[in-house]
């Protein structure tokens, strides 16, 4: 396969567009990054995604930006919103069904090229100060339980960056200013992640 001339589709909330870090520090870039490392040739992700956004706006907001054609690799972190909002897993698995189809149809209908990424667990930062965190853990276990089985029955990857988002509960760098998102740090980590899949998912079309 050539691997010049890679596209890339991320899908997402404020996880995808990274609030409260530069663009370059944000998990598609820094994915993005590597793969150019690794010898592959990525134009600069088109991100779908904004702070706050449901599955259902996420849906919106596809159909407002159109995007068209093909991707090499598309992305998809969302629901951290709907767990935050009260809204059932149930009307999650719904949405984020409906979400993952379209991502794999934008990969040129080829799961291989669709990487789904666990939700955060934002209970352990500062911003959750007051709040039931255990209560949050349990409900992100839940959201994460569907969109994890979600991805199995459509035979996507699946990226599990929950734990690791945890240990922001002793380590602060891990967290930008506002004590609530992610770092450029723990961006890396998730992209680190990616880039790894991709690269073999890449490795064994190549073969």
């Amino acid at each position: 396969m050539n691997p010049n001339h890679q596209t890339y589709l991320a899908l997402g909330d404020s996880y995808t567009i990274g609030e409260g870090v530069a663009e370059a520090d944000n998990f598609p870039h820094q994915a993005v990054q590597l793969l150019k490392d690794a010898g592959y040739a990525f134009d600069d992700p088109q991100i779908i995604a904004k702070t706050g956004w449901t599955t259902d706006e996420l849906v919106d907001g596809i159909r407002a930006a159109s995007p068209q054609g093909q991707y090499s690799i598309v992305s998809l972190l969302i629901g951290v919103n709907n767990q935050y909002r009260g809204r059932s897993p149930e009307e999650y698995a719904k949405e984020f069904e409906g979400l993952l189809k379209q991502a794999i149809a934008y990969a040129g209908a080829d799961a291989n090229r669709v990487f789904v990424l666990s939700i955060p667990d934002w209970g352990v930062t500062p911003y959750a100060e007051g709040r039931d965190r255990a209560q949050i853990a349990r409900e992100i276990d839940a959201f994460n339980a569907v969109n994890k089985a979600i991805a199995a029955q459509y035979q996507v990857h699946y990226i599990d960056i929950t734990p690791g988002t945890r240990e922001a509960a002793s380590d602060h760098s891990l967290l930008t200013g506002d004590k609530l998102h992610p770092s450029g740090k723990d961006y890396g980590r998730w992209a680190a992640k990616l880039a790894e899949e991709v690269r073999k998912v890449k490795g064994s079309q190549e073969k």
